[in-house]
Order: structure tokens, then sequence, then C-alpha cells
């Protein structure tokens, strides 16, 4: 079946309740301590449906309809979904919120997708009643344990029609270079094709229809679940694991607890469970594989070999719909190799001027559906930025800003990123949205933020920078209490994976013809900037702030 034709995102909930009711479609491990069902919980389609059932008759009642956009501040509760596809019967866009979102952050994701309501979990309604105040009052907040009976109608009235596979389902901000995310308008055709992608692989990654329990501890905000995993279970009648985080500590007790057959997850995963002690746990699990993007090439076989399972490299983007998987034999797993492209995806690496570059030279990866149907399944494009969308579809092909070679056998191997980007633990931060808070800061005169290696999270946040009065710092005393009002602030008005881990205070940064900051001279090939005098390092308080912000 052609993605287009599946419809809603709803209208697949009931084929797949028709057909796998009484199997389980979500999980959560059980945690002793947690708000939430600290003892786990696990619920079937049928009752999946039947709580989408009882939301989509309130909202319905209140109005809600086509046109409208509902944001949601759940932090990994599964009744998330009852809203989801509630919401996804009526032609309503869900707007997921970043728990580690801070009130400046929230009001803009708000403000910009323009929601007509606000359903927030209980610990943080009175953050987003006094964001709604900031804008004005405009949008009601309702919690989501104490959901009402009855809602706030809309102050705009529904749009005509019928919800179909070209309607919105849903809105995720991803990090762009300029400073603020962009919204990614997400239609129901691109879940469903990220779903059918992911299915249709075969080979390492063969899905067992009605039987696989894919557990995913990414936050459900993220693409990489709510896009890739999700349908997919959606689509196949299997259950969708998903704890309230990662813990290290019981992944192994958990994924058994939970029965898991499949796993997804990011690279630092692997880097961070090697480390751990052996334990008769780690090969009593029954995980036949893992999808997993950016495992350390030198890990990749140890890790398969100790934890008993393969680990199947990918590529994907928030804007795709549609993943690139090495998960053929003989897979590529001493090299960054992340796949061919596929009937679903067609892909080239180019340089500069879109010219296809040679085997083993690197280019950027540009990627499409086909000729006649480029964006075919898809992002429908950024909120109210039709330029960077266009800029992005240039010459008929989407650029990922991800540079990539291509080998003598068509398998494209990751390189770098071209963007301005930080990745870290699974998070892509701009390195612009930092500068932009530090340079609001009074004592700032100017700063760059840059991306540095970091043994466990991938990379880490690294902040330059050029003081009003550079006299400030001179002593050692004073520059460490500088710099830790600077890493205060930004921790006070972002989210804290965002705050600069590394901070050093220069003279000076450099800049080039157009006055612009040369990130790639501010240090001599070869440097680790973490090592420079002077350099401060707040990973830990950044690891504890966080710890007891949660």
């Amino acid at each position: 079946m052609d993605a287009f034709e599946y419809g809603t995102l709803y209208q697949s909930l009931l084929r797949t309740v028709g057909k796998h009711g009484e199997r389980s479609a979500y999980a959560v491990p059980p945690m002793a301590g947690r708000a939430y069902h600290p003892g786990g919980l696990e619920i079937t389609w049928s009752q999946t449906l039947a709580g989408v059932e009882e939301k989509r008759r309130i909202y319905a009642d209140a109005g809600y309809g086509r046109g409208h956009r509902v944001a949601m501040l759940f932090d990994q509760r599964p009744e998330f979904f009852f809203h989801y596809y509630a919401l996804n019967a009526l032609g309503v866009g869900v707007v997921p919120i970043n728990p580690d979102y801070r009130r400046d952050e929230i009001r803009y994701v708000v403000e910009h997708s323009e929601a007509s309501l606000a359903v927030v979990i209980d610990s943080r309604l009175e953050e987003m009643q006094a964001v709604a105040a900031d804008i004005g009052g405009g949008l009601p907040v309702v919690s989501l344990e104490r959901f009402p009976d009855r809602l706030p109608t809309p102050t705009m009235p529904a749009q005509s029609g019928v919800p179909d596979a070209a309607t919105e389902a849903a809105l995720i901000y991803t990090s762009g270079t300029t400073g603020r995310p962009k919204g990614c308008i997400l239609t129901n055709e691109y879940f469903h094709t990220f779903g059918a992608c992911y299915l249709s692989l075969g080979g390492r990654l063969a899905m067992r229809e009605g039987e696989e329990r894919l557990f995913n501890p990414l936050p459900l905000h993220h693409a990489n679940c709510l896009s890739v995993s999700a349908p997919a279970m959606l689509l196949s009648g299997g259950c969708l694991i998903f704890p309230d985080r990662f813990h290290a500590g019981t992944w192994w007790q958990d994924l058994i607890a939970t029965r898991a057959t499949a796993a997804q997850f990011q690279g630092i995963i692997p880097n961070i469970l090697l480390k751990l002690p052996h334990r008769a746990e780690e090969r009593e699990h029954q995980v036949r594989f893992a999808l997993c993007a950016g495992v350390e090439p030198s890990q990749h076989e140890v890790f398969e070999q100790r934890f008993g399972f393969p680990v199947v490299e990918m590529w994907a983007m928030s804007e795709t719909g549609r993943l690139i998987s090495d998960n053929h034999e003989p897979r590529s797993i001493h090299t960054r190799a992340f796949g061919r492209p596929s009937p679903w995806v067609e892909a080239r690496a180019v340089d500069e001027h879109d010219v296809d570059a040679p085997a083993d030279v690197p280019g950027e990866l540009v990627i499409r559906h086909s000729a006649a149907a480029p964006r075919k399944g898809f992002f429908s494009g950024y909120l109210k930025n039709p330029e960077a969308t266009e800029e992005a579809w240039r010459n008929g092909w989407f650029h990922t800003g991800d540079m990539v070679m291509r080998d003598a056998d068509g398998v494209f191997h990751f390189v770098d990123r071209l963007k301005n980007i930080i990745r870290r633990s699974g998070e892509n931060i701009a390195a612009a949205e930092v500068e932009a808070c530090l340079t609001a800061h009074d004592k700032v005169k100017q700063v760059a933020v840059l991306a540095v290696p970091d043994e466990v999270r991938e990379e880490e946040v690294m902040a330059c920078v050029v003081l009003r009065a550079p006299q400030e710092a001179a002593e050692p005393a004073a520059r460490e209490a500088l710099a830790r009002e600077l890493f205060d602030w930004c921790f006070e008005r972002m989210a804290y994976f965002k705050a600069p881990g590394w901070i050093l205070f220069v003279a000076s940064l450099p800049t080039g013809a157009s006055a612009k900051v040369q990130k790639i001279h501010l240090f001599p090939a070869g440097t680790d900037p973490r090592r420079e005098a002077g350099v401060t390092d707040w990973r830990a308080l950044k690891k504890q702030k966080r710890a007891a912000a949660h």
C-alpha cells in the first residue's frame, strides 16, 4: 500500500485494532520512585483506542478540528498517545514540547506554532500558565493528568473538510543554523512513509507482524521515536516500549522485564553500555537487533560480540520521512557506512555546485523520493519560513547539510556535518542559539560557540567569549567566577543540554572579509580547545544541575 493510501494515523489505528486488538501497543518498564506508573504499564491496542475515543469526544465537543494545533508538554507519559490519535482523528496537529525547554523556549514554540491549547503535566502547569500570560492570555492551559471533560472553545473556528493523508499530524521543532528552532510540518503521509520504510527494510532489520516489542529510550518529542518507532509499531501491530529516559544502570533489566525483541537508540548508548561491568543480564535478553545512528566504528564489533545482537547503522533526519540503513550483510561495521539508496530514497553526494562528487570524495548528501515526485513523503516545509524550505530543496533535491562519501560499491559513509550544529547525546544544538543567549549578557561583547569532542556524549558545547571588560577575567578566581555566572545565565534560559560545558575567555575572534566570525581559525589545526590555558570545565555542574532540576 502506498503511504498516501493509509490515510490518517487514526485510520491506521482502527485497522490495527481490528487485526491486533488484544496485543500490546505501548509499555513502560517499572521504576520505583517515578511520578507516573512506578510499577510499569502495558496497554493493548484496544485499550489505546478506548482512551483515544474518550479524548476525541472531548476535543470534538469543544470544536477542535482541521487548522488547529495543540501543544503538549507530556514528558514521556504514555497517555500522550490517547491525545495524539484523538487529535489526529479530528485533523488537529500536535506540537510536542521538549520537557527540558525553559520558559522563553516554550514561549517561542507556542507563539510560533499559534497553538490553540496547551496540555501540560501538573509539574509544569504553572510555568505554562505564566507563558500564556506572557503572550496575552490567549492560550488556554489544561492538565494532562486531570484532563477536563469540557475544554475552552478555540478562538478560531476549524477549517472545513475531512482529515486525510496530506493533513498535518504534528509540528516538530528542530534546531537550525539561524538561532531559533524551525517547525517541521509533518503530515500523516510523512509518518506512514517513515513507518512503512522501516518495516520494509528487511535483512538484519526484518520485522515480524504483531510480534515485535521495540524499546526506544529516546524522547517521544523527537523524530527518532515519534516519527520512526511509533508508526512502525502502529502499522505492524507491535509494541512500543519507552522509559522516562535512558538508564544505563537498569538498561538490561528493563529490556528483560519488558520482553523487548528490538531496540533503537543513538551512538552514545553503545559507548556507555560498553563501559559498564560485565553482568549475566546482558546476555539474557530477547533482543534480535538494534537500529542505531552514529555508532563509533571502534566499538561496533565489540558491542555486537559482547551483547549478542547486531547494531544496524542508519541515517535519517526529522525532515526526510525515510531512513537509509546498512541492514544487509556484509555490513561495513568497521567504518561509518550507513547504507545505499533504496526504492524509498534516491541519494547523491555533491559538491558546492550540486555536481556529483567522485567516489571516495566528500560531498554533501542530497536526497529525494524520485525525479517525478521529489518531495513525496517528506516534511511539508518549515512553518512560516518558505525561504528556508526552498533553500533546502534547491535544484529538486533536499540538502541535508551532512558531508558523506560514496564508495565504489555505492555505499554511503558519514564524514561530518556541514551545518553549524552541535550533536550532544542525540540532541541537535544550534550554536547560534547559544551565542544569542550569551551575547545578551551585559558583560559579553562577542561569542563563538562550537562543538568539541566528548568521550561520552559525542560532542559538547564550548563557548569562546570576548568580554566587554577583559580585565574582569584577568585573575584565575575572577575568571572562574565570571565563567560560572555565564554558565548559570545560560542554564536559566535554555534547556540544560544547550548550556556550555566549556568556557574560554579570548581577546578577540577571527573574522573574514565579510566580518563574519571564522570559527575554523579560532585554534590552530590539531589543537584541542579543551586544553587551552584558562579554559573552565562545567560538565559536572551541568549534570548536577540537570539532576537537581528533575
